[in-house]
């Protein structure tokens, strides 16, 4: 199979620095290895996407020197593939609405016990109020959840591969730590059609990455998706959770952080290969 990599983004705001190590380095993997980089555009979220973004996201990485196939992957224009996904998984009795708010989760959620997890890579841990519900009983905008404890005994858990730096090895599934540090995942948000986790593991493997190349903030998140490949039967790449790039305050970078953005450099006459500088990349071969 093609060593294959990509970068994916979502058109909500300009690419920072941070975007480019990750575009970059993903970029450069591949052609290191005669491979294929590619580019996904994460839009699921319409209510946030612009369409100005996902042009700018298309002229700086070109400006930093990278091309890959056309046409692109677009989350918008994928939705029947992700409730495909959804349906073999409600299929199986592993998902359920919940019609819980963020306020609803907290109240639910009482006092934190110590030793307890109260939050996980999907955010605060769902308490389980809705989980005795079943996939016809939706009213409203619910969101669909998957049941942990009947994933966990449905799926022939596999480990996955690490190679980037901090995380290096192979990691074995914990069925008792996604149970309890974990919790239920949202497979669809409202009004969205899918969540993050499912689009990405779906899009992953439909374009038959190798090596999914990603920052170290994601890492515990893997997990998840593991599971989720586990469950859909779908192939597991090899994860290359990267270093953040951080301010100088140490804080890492997010899209507010205008004074970062790749533009924004473009326009005060910057090159790439500053930009490669900047981040501690050697200039590509490819």
């Amino acid at each position: 199979m093609t060593f294959t990599t990509r970068f994916a983004p979502s058109p909500t705001g300009p690419l920072h620095l941070g975007h480019a190590y990750s575009a970059m380095l993903a970029h450069d993997m591949a052609v290191a290895e005669g491979g294929t980089f590619l580019l996904r555009i994460e839009d699921i979220d319409q209510s946030r996407t612009r369409p100005e973004w996902e042009a700018q996201i298309y002229e700086d990485l070109r400006w930093l020197g990278l091309g890959w196939p056309e046409p692109v992957m677009r989350q918008s224009e994928r939705l029947p593939r992700y409730q495909e996904a959804l349906g073999q998984l409600t299929a199986m009795g592993l998902t359920y609405p919940c019609r819980c708010n963020r306020a609803d989760i907290e109240a639910a959620a009482g006092a934190p016990q110590e030793g307890v997890p109260q939050f996980g890579p999907d955010g605060r841990i769902y308490p389980g109020t809705c989980r005795g519900r079943q996939p016809t009983d939706t009213t409203g905008p619910d969101v669909i959840r998957l049941n942990m404890e009947k994933a966990v005994r449905a799926a022939d858990l596999r480990s996955f591969t690490e190679t980037g730096p901090d995380f290096q090895g192979t990691h074995a599934l914990n069925p008792d730590a996604l149970i309890a540090a974990v919790g239920d995942i949202i497979l669809v948000r409202r009004n969205m059609g899918s969540s993050y986790h499912l689009s990405v593991v779906v899009d992953d493997a439909d374009q038959q990455i190798t090596h999914a190349v990603r920052g170290a903030d994601l890492f515990e998140a893997t997990q998840i998706h593991v599971l989720l490949q586990c469950l859909l039967g779908l192939p597991t790449p090899a994860y290359h959770h990267h270093r953040l790039i951080r301010d100088d305050q140490g804080k890492r970078l997010a899209k507010r952080d205008d004074a970062r953005a790749i533009a924004k450099y473009r326009a005060e006459g910057v090159t790439p290969q500053d930009i490669r500088d900047m981040v501690g990349l050697l200039a590509s071969s490819g």
